[in-house]
């Protein structure tokens, strides 16, 4: 035997005697283990701290669950609770419920100056608490440019207008669907040869006439046919007996409110329109001191336009079609056009059946006319001439900011704005001028170009947004200085910029002279609007800014309220809120994703983007209680 033979010999008892020792462990270690497991738990049956039992060890043979949740304490964020919210579906019978303009609750309200057809929203305790289905048959809406002249009958199924206004041209029932040839009460021809009429006599084409009004503006065909001039038009009209006008207007893809001149202003700033208009639009102007013609007044920008046809203008040849004495119309014009002259306005033309007033670009002459004509009186300088909610609308004269030049009739009072579409991100006068303290020129500038970067990253969150066509109707419930809306601009779509009373600043007159368009809204209440009026929703920050003043589902429900089936959300807040959102918006069968800030996901700041789900009435052989019918 050799060396190497003695030494392999030994190395292997050693490797023996080191598996017998470790298999003699670990057989140790099992019996302990057994023995530890099957004895008494030898621990008191009450912790000491608080006096309450405890539960003893689980053992193997247990059927109690084991629970390998994480029971620390961290408080940022907080856990997220389970709710039990759920909004049930209204019934069929709402499916146009607008809270704020029900006609029975109307009829508790004075016939005097149609106060009755204004803004009465119900109390807390009215407010309902279910979701507003869409009618049975609902479809998504055709695309802009085609929905401008068609719209489906199932999602406005009232019949109504084409009836009543056949011989005008307003709308037409074909199938399953609506025509608007365009026409309108004193256009026959159509909105296009209306406004080439319009142009003839004042330049629309010069981009210094950017927004414009129209006071009963029916399905809105006016404002339909000026878009293609690049002039946004905010149209309102009652909810009244022309059934749905505005509801047909917004189907349409064209901006619309539910509105009236009544008791109380507009909900609109100052010096917001560069063009109102009026076509036989049935308000007394000339009535009740001529404070409706003092309203246009205070919404006019300095040089901006009124456009009035229809009775009484061109009476002379047409009293007889329109069933009145030649007196009377004779009466009713020669009071409008006293009332214009008191408010400084200068008559630019009148060509048949139309009548064109200029506003002043400042009020250094009228201010001396005040010497002579005593009435109106200017309104008082310590009334905001911005503030417009539920604001009783007053007989007297808005003053225009002071001038520099004393002596140049045409310096624009408050600054003049650039033309369209240089006006988009040009400083705004009311910038420029220190009318909002916190707010510079280089403040101004940095915002906008955040919210280009803003846009552009929802795009990839929502991929809806970026897709030509997809969206038309929007609307910012929180707008600031109209950065969402500027940043959309070149796209197909409008943007109702919406600065809540509540807001630190009024922005609005700024969002206005950047040529957008917007109103005032408390979101306590439910907007000015039809269900199922917008295709997308932008909130930012508005939970955080009704913390304390209302409960958030009562915004979720209004949003719902107003997003039509499919439609899309995107809510920026700080991360606590958006859980809190998240959860609540399950009860209204959203679905959505909670994603990190555009900067990372080191900011407190998310987004929630959500989608509302496409659902409807059922169809009305179905079962009745079921409440809705999911598509």
């Amino acid at each position: 035997m050799n060396l190497f033979t003695r030494i392999s010999s030994r190395t292997k008892k050693s490797n023996l005697y080191y598996v017998t020792l470790v298999a003699l462990l670990c057989i140790g270690s099992y019996l302990l283990g057994i023995w530890q497991n099957t004895a008494v738990n030898p621990r008191a049956a009450f912790d000491d701290s608080d006096g309450t039992p405890c539960e003893g060890f689980i053992r193997p043979n247990s059927t109690k669950d084991l629970d390998f949740d994480a029971h620390h304490n961290i408080q940022d964020p907080p856990p997220v609770t389970e709710t039990a919210v759920n909004f049930p579906s209204c019934g069929a019978e709402l499916s146009e419920h607008t809270p704020c303009e029900d006609a029975k609750r109307s009829l508790k309200f004075s016939r005097e100056r149609l106060e009755y057809r204004q803004r009465h929203c119900p109390e807390r305790e009215e407010i309902l608490k279910c979701r507003i289905p869409a009618p049975y048959g609902y479809k998504t809406p055709f695309r802009w440019p085609e929905s401008r002249d068609v719209a489906w009958f199932a999602n406005v199924p009232h019949t109504e207008l084409t009836v009543e206004k056949k011989n005008q041209n307003w709308v037409r029932y074909e199938n399953d669907r609506f025509w608007f040839p365009g026409g309108g009460t004193m256009f026959p021809r159509g909105a296009d040869a209306y406004i080439d009429d319009i142009g003839r006599l004042i330049d629309l084409s010069d981009g210094s006439i950017r927004t414009a009004i129209d006071t009963g503006c029916g399905v809105a065909s006016f404002g339909a046919y000026l878009l293609s001039r690049n002039i946004t038009t905010m149209s309102f009209a009652p909810r009244d007996t022309h059934e749905a006008q505005v509801q047909f207007a917004l189907e349409r893809g064209v901006p619309a409110m539910i509105g009236i001149m009544a008791t109380i202003r507009l909900p609109y700033p100052s010096r917001a329109f560069d063009l109102a208009h009026c076509s036989r639009c049935l308000i007394p102007w000339g009535q009740n001191d001529g404070a409706y013609l003092m309203e246009v007044d205070r919404v006019l920008r300095p040089g901006g336009y009124w456009i009035l046809s229809g009775p009484p203008i061109n009476w002379q040849k047409r009293w007889k079609g329109w069933e009145r004495t030649m007196d009377d119309l004779n009466a009713e014009q020669t009071q409008i056009e006293q009332v214009a002259r008191s408010l400084c306005w200068k008559k630019v033309v009148q060509r048949d059946d139309l009548a064109i007033w200029q506003k002043p670009f400042n009020h250094i002459h009228c201010k001396k006319t005040r010497q002579v004509l005593k009435n109106p009186e200017f309104c008082r300088h310590d009334q905001d001439p911005d503030m417009a909610w539920y604001t009783k609308m007053d007989s007297c004269l808005t003053p225009l900011p002071e001038v520099d030049d004393a002596e140049d009739l045409k310096t624009v009072a408050g600054g003049k704005v650039e033309k369209w579409p240089a006006r988009l991100n040009a400083v705004p006068p009311r910038v420029n001028k220190g009318d909002l303290e916190e707010i510079t020129p280089a403040a101004f500038l940095e915002n906008t170009k955040l919210w280009k970067q803003r846009v552009s990253y929802y795009k990839k969150l929502d991929y809806q947004l970026g897709e030509t066509g997809r969206y038309r109707n929007l609307v910012d419930m929180n707008a600031y200085l109209g950065g969402f809306s500027a940043a959309l601009a070149d796209d197909p779509v409008w943007v109702m910029n919406i600065v809540p009373v509540e807001a630190k600043l009024n922005t609005l007159g700024v969002i206005y002279e950047r040529g957008l368009i917007g109103t005032y809204q408390n979101w306590c209440e439910a907007m000015s609007t039809y269900p199922r009026t917008y295709d997308f929703i932008h909130a930012d920050s508005v939970f955080t800014l009704y913390q304390g003043k209302c409960e958030p589902e009562e915004i979720l429900l209004e949003m719902d309220r107003i997003l039509r089936p499919g439609g899309g959300v995107i809510i920026r807040d700080d991360v606590d809120v958006l859980i809190k959102v998240k959860e609540l918006t399950k009860g209204l069968e959203w679905e959505g994703r909670i994603a990190d800030h555009e900067k990372g996901p080191h900011e407190r700041e998310k987004i929630y983007y959500a989608v509302k789900q496409y659902w409807t009435v059922p169809a009305p052989y179905e079962d009745k209680n079921n409440t809705s019918a999911l598509s």
